[in-house]
């Protein structure tokens, strides 16, 4: 059976190609001249390609050498998948790959490919959203926090599912604002006010009063705590990339000692529990707020105890998000009540009146929070979301949003579970081991389509995110969140396209086409 470490990659297949056309392995200038199809069209007659145009830049006219051709068609090496053919045609340089091979030993080891892959231990992220700070009431919650909550929960279920150890700040996060995030399907973690550790405020307080970029003033301004001079403190780093050159002046207030309290805290806490983990803090804030929360980074470094836990601080910051075709203003709250009320009026278009069926009030809050969950997370997170809130805007049919995922994943649920009741009724056999299945049989485009575009390359979507891990200049970090919204609307297109072409759960013609006349024992039907 094949092993996390053999199984096959999108990365290393092509990383092995350029090496033959660089001319020496693991020559980056190259690493652009191969790339992966991904279109039906294209998939017809290839998997892989060098397009001519880049060509032309290694050999003369464009034209590969026929040793490299066949070394390139009779590689083998692990995480290279088994390779049918390679061809200089009109184009440039194509492989296409021994389909029925690479079925069989990705299906056979299904499990490997759709896992999360575990990344090293020894790492701790603390995930600050920055707009869950000292936040009152929900009616102060505007579409960029809402934006920024939502890309924090995003990426903590992402490295979760990874095995990296996630921490989430704030831990008290105020009661109506809780229970709005949950009708959003974000379990947030429900701490308390005493969490905040007074102990640690008052710790900082006495760590400012002997900093020299210090400055108290006097008692009666509201809740400040005292001055800082953070372009004096700049001035005299070293290592300090990225902060805006126009921080000068900090009012430090009681609120921005808690938020630093209990970064500090949970830090301590990661550190304790296991000696020695790399741990990183990002703070994710919309793009409103970066400014400021430069200058909370900035305290924290001030007063941090030891200051190691500062060391990798990494700011992600979200763009806006803007209204369009209206001049009204909308709040989180607002906008999910309106996105509710279209995507249930919606659904009774699609299905008729839903009043009469209490399971609906669940289904219809899953599919708003689907849908606002794409809306938000399907653009690159440092751009603007523009928002229509126009009543025909959320539809059932439409095939580039959360609805449609959800739509798909339910039909997938429902062809598992028929077919489970099918078995267990004796209408249909139990499904072989896969080592007995015919992988020549798998002829269909979509079903190359599904393993190609979707199980191969599974893992390597999901390890993007770990680029939060690796060492990085600068303050702000990216990271390609709008990647898996990206992922399950092209896997359930094309899973959506093969099941509306192929009759799935056809007895006869799913056992003697797919299986083959061995497994096929038809029984007969009455009643």
């Amino acid at each position: 059976m094949e092993t996390a470490d053999s199984q096959l990659r999108v990365s290393e297949t092509l990383a092995a190609f350029n090496a033959f056309l660089s001319g020496k392995a693991g020559d980056g200038a190259r690493a652009s001249v191969w790339f992966k199809e991904s279109s039906a069209r294209n998939l017809r007659s290839r998997d892989f390609l060098a397009p001519r145009a880049a060509l032309r830049a290694i050999f003369a006219n464009g034209q590969v050498p026929k040793d490299i051709i066949e070394r390139v068609r009779s590689l083998k090496c692990p995480g290279v998948p088994p390779i049918h053919s390679c061809q200089n045609v009109l184009a440039g340089l194509i492989v296409q790959l021994d389909r029925p091979a690479v079925f069989e030993q990705i299906l056979t080891a299904l499990p490997v490919y759709t896992k999360p892959p575990l990344t090293s231990q020894g790492h701790c992220i603390i995930l600050n959203c920055v707009p869950l700070h000292g936040r009152k009431d929900l009616k102060s919650l505007s579409l960029g926090h809402l934006r920024a909550i939502l890309i924090t929960d995003h990426l903590a279920g992402l490295l979760q599912a990874q095995g990296i150890n996630v921490q989430l700040v704030p831990a008290f996060v105020d009661e109506e604002i809780h229970q709005f995030l949950q009708q959003i399907q974000v379990d947030w973690p429900s701490g308390s006010e005493a969490s905040r550790v007074p102990k640690d405020i008052l710790a900082l307080k006495e760590t400012l009063c002997q900093c020299q970029y210090t400055t108290f003033i006097p008692a009666d301004q509201d809740e400040i705590v005292c001055k800082l001079h953070l372009k004096e403190f700049l001035e005299k780093q070293e290592g300090l990339e990225g902060y805006d050159p126009n921080l000068d002046v900090f009012l430090v207030t009681e609120e921005k000692l808690h938020h630093v309290a209990e970064l500090q805290h949970v830090a301590q806490q990661c550190t304790e529990a296991v000696p020695g983990v790399y741990c990183n803090i990002v703070h994710i804030v919309n793009n409103e707020e970066a400014f400021q929360q430069q200058k909370v980074d900035l305290l924290w470094r001030l007063v941090a105890q030891p200051e190691s836990f500062t060391t990798h601080q990494k700011h992600l910051v979200c763009g806006p998000v803007k209204i369009t075709c209206t001049d009204s203003c909308m709040n989180a709250f607002q906008y999910y009540q309106l996105r509710h009320s279209q995507m249930y009026k919606a659904s009774v278009l699609k299905y008729g009146d839903l009043s009469k069926d209490a399971s609906w009030t669940k289904v219809i809050s899953i599919l708003t929070s689907a849908a606002i969950r794409f809306e938000m997370l399907s653009i690159v997170h440092q751009n603007q979301v523009f928002l229509d809130v126009e009543e025909n805007n959320i539809s059932m049919k439409g095939t580039k949003g959360g609805a449609f995922v959800m739509y798909n994943c339910a039909r997938l649920a429902t062809l598992f579970e028929t077919y489970q009741r099918s078995v267990e009724q004796g209408l249909y056999p139990v499904f072989p081991q896969s080592s007995e299945l015919n992988y020549s049989s798998l002829r269909e485009e979509g079903e190359w389509l599904l393993l190609f575009n979707s199980i191969l390359p599974f893992q390597e979507v999901l390890t993007l995110v770990t680029q939060l891990l690796l060492p990085s200049g600068g303050l702000r970090i990216t990271v390609s969140t709008e990647a898996i919204c990206k992922f399950l609307i092209q896997l359930s297109m094309d899973f959506s396209s093969y099941y509306n072409r192929v009759h799935i759960l056809g007895l006869e013609v799913f056992c003697l086409q797919r299986l083959g006349p061995k497994y096929c024992q038809p029984k007969t039907i009455t009643g």
